[in-house]
């Protein structure tokens, strides 16, 4: 398959570019360059989003089997780039986002929940749900029923570039008593983006479109699974101190931040890490084990020694600050 990747360098970009490679497919990345050097094997074609005209000219007249978008800003660039490759490509596939149900979110809720609004002509990046949904809306009206839309909650796995996993991996591993988000059996539901890549992959040579919430079944893994995991591959003598989510609002930590697992408001992840998957798990989606996942990462970080965040993520120590932790550790655990 002749695919054609909009970003490629960062996490699920690069687990897409990798997987599709590992198949066999002839695979072209357009990015602006700037990040990660392109993996080994693909054609990288450079060139800004923003600008239109640049994008033509680095396009040309080129045709793919399938292109796989990773776009979360402006939903207006997504809609001129659809636009550019309408007639060229048979499959588009768009990494949405689950910001796009209105919250919040029901529990268990499928793709029919509801929407937020959004706008493919906007220039918009600042309301990440609206940015989402609005891009989702370029690809439809573009591509119709050729069109796939995936909705990931949260996205673990190599190249990682929100760095939280990554930060846990590296609090764990310098061990001690450490304050994690209780309780330890709250359910987990993430996708690891190597997974959802070969699903789309898949997708796109069966010409699957639609909208589908991509991740693992509720009740896969917990909280508790995740840490405790990180914990054995890393080799670390950590001890777990598990703090009640109201205690952590009431000293101040970012909750929703510390692993996804809450949002301000709702203390109980309800809606959060139960979605309804069963769509995309009958259309082919396949969840490898959280310790492939883990230890994938934790290899992937040694190899690139300390890879940092994606510059407009916070860092990790703005919502998990150590001094805190320890301070709330003495506090009502010593």
């Amino acid at each position: 398959m002749k695919l054609l990747v909009l970003g490629g360098t960062h996490h699920v970009g690069r687990a897409v570019v990798e997987e599709a490679l590992a198949r066999g497919d002839e695979v072209t990345t357009l990015n602006r360059g700037l990040s990660r050097s392109p993996a080994e094997g693909v054609e990288a074609i450079v060139a800004d989003r923003y600008d239109q005209l640049a994008m033509s000219k680095a396009l040309g007249n080129r045709i793919w089997d399938a292109v796989i978008d990773t776009w979360a800003w402006a939903p207006r660039v997504v809609r001129d780039t659809v636009e550019l490759l309408s007639g060229r490509v048979s499959h588009y596939g768009y990494v949405s986002s689950r910001a796009v149900y209105q919250w919040p979110w029901p529990s268990g809720a499928d793709e029919t929940a509801p929407l937020v609004k959004g706008d493919p002509n906007s220039e918009d990046s600042t309301d990440y749900p609206a940015a989402k949904r609005g891009g989702e809306l370029a690809v439809i009206n573009a591509f119709k029923e050729r069109a796939l839309l995936a909705r990931p909650g949260m996205i673990l796995g190599p190249y990682e570039d929100l760095g939280r996993i990554p930060w846990w991996i590296r609090r764990i591993e310098k061990g001690g008593r450490i304050l994690a988000p209780g309780p330890a059996e709250t359910p987990l539901q993430y996708i690891d983006a190597r997974d959802m890549a070969l699903w789309m992959l898949s997708a796109a040579e069966r010409g699957l479109g639609g909208a589908y919430n991509v991740g693992t079944l509720p009740g896969f893994v917990t909280i508790g699974e995740l840490l405790y995991t990180i914990k054995e591959i890393v080799g670390s003598n950590a001890e777990f101190i598990w703090v009640e989510p109201d205690i952590l609002e009431k000293e101040g930590f970012m909750l929703g931040m510390e692993l996804g697992l809450r949002y301000p408001d709702n203390p109980k992840p309800s809606g959060i890490h139960d979605a309804n998957v069963v769509a995309a798990h009958k259309a082919g989606l396949i969840c490898r084990p959280l310790r492939e996942t883990i230890a994938d990462t934790w290899r992937w970080m040694q190899e690139e020694k300390n890879p940092k965040p994606h510059p407009v993520t916070p860092p990790p120590d703005v919502w998990f600050d150590s001094a805190k932790e320890q301070e709330v550790l003495q506090k009502f655990y010593s």
